[in-house]
This record gives structure tokens, C-alpha cells and sequence, in this order.
């Protein structure tokens, strides 16, 4: 059989990669690290993780990230299975040792006997004679193959700055002003509640604090990068601090669901958390601060953090460029360029935001690919499903804005919001009495999930029939 050829060796090509070689066909794995690399990865490790160690929440039941990982968990993803073995505590969410994350997905890959993978550029669009292709190059795309995809595409592509947050060694941080603890004390799939690192800053500090970022020195945009707008899910804190100063206390320094061990009397006015990178608890990453700032801008402000004065950093903040298609134009039902059909798309590239989202999307381009390949019919997701509403949101669930204005389709993490509405939405609990205010909201995600599970083990029992009869 000729092999379907995935360029890309991150999350979104790493997992359809895998998932082309398990359903029998042979697969080749492009990565041009480490003879071309870019100015956010530090390895040449298959699925590197660029910006944070998290996957997010891991709450089936009440999130839609947390139900999107268990989707990929019924669909035997990679990805999933190897953030598991290498999760480390955060509360709710699910945490990884990047390394060893990063070291046994490139393990797999590189056992698997259908699997070869070649360390090379693909500069340019792939040979004709590459019947059936997954890009999954991701943000970072080299520019060749880039301008070859903007060019056969008739379409520009849309960009926006993704953001990373800086990276301090633990036994740095002062902890007789600093303290352990999850918000609201919540315990995570291997945690025990006390998951984060805790600083706490009075309303004088917080404010000397907003004032030292906006009045830092940035890094200055590059020509093509000046009108490139920013993703809200990640925007840098000097940009959340610009809009008024009181957006990071409603942010990632809001001071709600935790309790000062130093001074349980006094309520601080802002809190930083820092979340634990690597399994041996050496590393810990500011959440949510994400950052423009020059280093030495940086290292300045950080350290007006209580707790973060004598901080030494594994690695400061940075900003890159990410590159990403006008979807709803441009791909097919199936992740199939319209215009070049024998091209498939992936990962973030699709306009799709997050690790597991990049994960879901190769994972969907694997599957499409290999049934291409093997003269089987798949149907994409149920819309139902958080991978079929994700699905959908690239590929045809966006409306065009009206105006002469830009383009409208923007990357988007998976959240109900992108979910059809349930046919009965619930209005009791179990006991017969009726649901009130917040309730309402629990009981229909908690709907919405239970839903989208049923569905995709139907999707999944369909497909297998289908499989056993060709």
C-alpha cells in the first residue's frame, strides 16, 4: 500500500499518525526539527509542548474540555494515553511532565512498525505523486510551506500571537509568603487539593504591579506582524493590564476560593498561582501569564510578585506568530483542501485552540485518511459529540459576518457553546423538585455530556460495523 504522509510532528500529527498505523496502513511522519527549527520549541521531541504543561480540565461530567478528553479516550488517542501516565498535580486539571509526555509519544511513534518518520522540510506543497496527505504543521508552519498552501488555496490566511508564560524553579519561591492550595481546596485526578502555589498581593502591591507592566519594555512587532490581532483565550497580561486595571483581578490574579495559610484574617486583594510543571516538582509555571515583556522587563516585574523576589527562571515569557486557515471556505466536511482534495488539514492550522483540541482534529484526520485509504465509508462525528461540534465549528458551524469588515472565523477552544441545544433541557433534580439558578447550568452540561458520550459510543459501534463488513 502507498503510505499516507503526515507533515508535522506535533500533538495534531503525532495522534493521526497513530491513528493511521492502528487501523493496518502504512504511515510517513514528516518533522523538520531538528534541521529547521522555530523560535518556540527547545527539542526535537515529537509533540512538544510550547506554552503550558496543561491539558486542561479533566471534569467529564461538568466540562467540555474534560469531555473532550474522554471522547479521545474511548478512541484509544495517544496523546491522552500518554498525558496519563505522565500527569502531575493540578487540582482539577490535567497536568503533564512535558518531557516525558514529550518522550513517550516519540517512543510510540518510533516503535510502531507501520510508522516511519522522516526528519525533514517540506518546503512547499507536497509531490503530486502524495496521493493522500495530513498537514499538521500547526502555528509555526514554515513560510515555504506556507506561501505554497496560501497560494493553491486563493485565500490569505489569518494570524494571531499565542503567548507563553514563564517557567520558575521551585525551590526559588519563598513560601513563608507563599502557601499550597487548589481553589475551593478542589481535588484533581492526581492531586490532593493543595495542587498550586499561592502568592498573595495587597491592593498597593497589585496596583505598583499593573503599573510596571504596561510601563515595561516589550518586544517590538516585526513589519508583518503589526496587524496580527491577539487570541482572547491567551492574551499576553501587559495587554489584559492595557484594558483596565482592575481585568487581571478578574483574570488569572483573581483572589476568589483561596485562603492566605500566613494571614487567614486578611483577604489579599490579588493572588498569583503558579502551577507545577514537571513530575519532579522542580518547575513551576505562572499561570496565566503569558507574556510580550523583554527578559530583562520581566525578571523586574515578576519579582515585585511576593514570594517571587529572588525568583530564578527556567524560562521567561516569549510571543509567536500563529498561522492558521479560513476553514469555513477552505476545508471540506473531512479536513480535505476543497481546491486540492488529495490534501487533508489539522491541528491548529483548522482554527481550532488548545492541545486536546489540536489532538482531536489529527485524530479525526487520521481516521478520515486511513478509511480514504482503505475504501471505507466514515461519517464524521455526531455534532452532538464535543469532537463533532469542534468539527463543526471548523469545517461549517461559523457564520460570515455581514460587513465589509475582516474575516471573521477565529480559533476556538471546545465549549458548550458550540454544542447543538439538548431537545429537553433538564428542569428537576432526582428527587422531583425543581432546579433553581445555578443548577440549571450544571444539570444541562451534565446533560449535554452524558449526551455526547452516548452518541460517540454509537458513532464508534457504527464505525466498527462497518470496519468488520469491508
Amino acid at each position: 500500500m502507498n503510505p499516507i504522509h503526515v507533515i508535522g510532528g506535533g500533538l495534531a500529527g503525532s495522534e493521526a499518525a497513530w491513528q493511521i498505523a492502528r487501523l493496518g496502513h502504512p504511515v510517513v511522519l514528516h518533522e523538520m526539527r531538528p534541521v529547521r527549527t522555530t523560535e518556540a520549541h527547545r527539542t526535537d521531541g515529537l509533540a512538544e509542548l510550547v506554552c503550558s504543561n496543561s491539558f486542561r480540565s479533566d471534569d467529564a461530567a461538568n466540562n467540555a474540555v474534560g469531555l473532550l478528553h474522554a471522547e479521545l479516550r474511548r478512541l484509544n488517542s495517544l496523546i491522552m494515553a500518554s498525558a496519563d501516565v505522565h500527569q502531575v498535580p493540578a487540582g482539577g486539571a490535567l497536568a503533564v511532565d512535558r518531557e516525558g509526555f514529550s518522550a513517550a509519544v516519540s517512543a510510540a511513534l518510533a516503535q510502531h512498525p507501520l510508522i516511519e518518520i522522516h526528519r525533514e522540510e517540506i518546503a512547499g506543497l507536497p509531490p503530486a505523486d502524495w496521493s493522500n496527505v495530513v498537514i499538521a504543521t500547526g502555528p509555526l508552519t514554515s513560510p515555504a510551506l506556507a506561501d505554497a498552501i496560501r497560494t493553491r488555496s486563493g485565500e490569505d490566511s489569518l494570524a494571531f500571537f499565542d503567548a507563553i508564560a514563564p517557567i520558575v524553579h521551585r525551590d526559588s519561591i519563598d513560601m513563608s509568603k507563599a502557601w499550597f492550595q487548589s481553589r475551593y481546596d478542589k481535588v484533581g485526578p492526581s492531586g490532593n487539593g493543595a495542587d498550586y502555589i499561592n502568592c498573595p498581593l495587597s491592593r498597593e502591591q497589585y496596583e505598583a504591579f499593573v503599573a510596571a507592566l504596561i510601563a515595561g519594555e516589550k518586544t517590538d512587532f516585526k513589519d508583518w506582524e503589526s496587524n496580527t490581532p491577539y487570541f482572547d483565550g491567551c492574551l499576553p497580561i501587559e495587554v489584559m493590564a492595557e484594558r483596565g486595571p482592575e481585568t487581571l483581578r478578574h483574570g488569572p490574579m483573581k483572589p476568589v476560593g483561596l485562603t492566605n495559610a500566613h494571614n487567614p484574617t486578611v483577604k489579599p486583594y490579588a493572588i498569583v498561582q503558579l502551577r507545577q510543571d514537571n513530575k519532579l516538582g522542580t518547575l513551576y509555571n505562572i499561570v496565566g501569564f503569558q507574556t510580550k515583556l523583554k527578559y530583562g522587563a520581566q525578571t523586574q516585574v515578576l519579582r515585585m510578585i511576593p514570594g517571587l523576589e529572588h525568583a530564578e527562571f527556567a524560562r521567561l515569557g516569549g510571543l509567536h506568530r500563529n498561522t492558521f486557515l479560513n476553514s469555513p471556505k477552505l476545508l471540506d466536511a473531512q479536513l480535505r483542501l476543497r481546491a486540492e482534495p488529495r490534501l487533508r488539514f489539522a491541528g491548529q492550522m483548522t482554527g481550532c485552540e488548545g492541545y486536546v483540541e489540536s489532538a482531536g482534529i489529527g485524530l479525526l484526520a487520521g481516521l478520515f485518511a486511513a478509511h480514504d485509504a482503505l475504501s471505507r465509508t466514515i461519517a464524521p462525528p455526531p455534532p452532538t459529540t464535543a469532537l463533532g461540534a469542534l468539527l463543526n465549528h471548523i469545517t461549517g458551524g461559523h457564520i460570515e459576518t455581514t460587513d465589509a469588515g475582516p474575516r471573521s472565523f477565529q480559533p476556538m477552544n471546545i465549549n458548550f457553546g458550540l454544542f447543538p441545544p439538548l431537545a429537553s433541557p433538564p428542569t428537576k433534580k432526582a428527587d422531583g423538585t425543581r432546579l433553581r439558578g445555578n443548577e440549571k447550568t450544571i444539570a444541562k452540561k451534565q446533560a449535554m455530556s452524558a449526551r455526547a458520550l452516548a452518541d460517540l459510543d454509537g458513532w464508534i459501534a457504527a464505525r466498527l460495523r462497518v470496519a468488520d463488513a469491508a
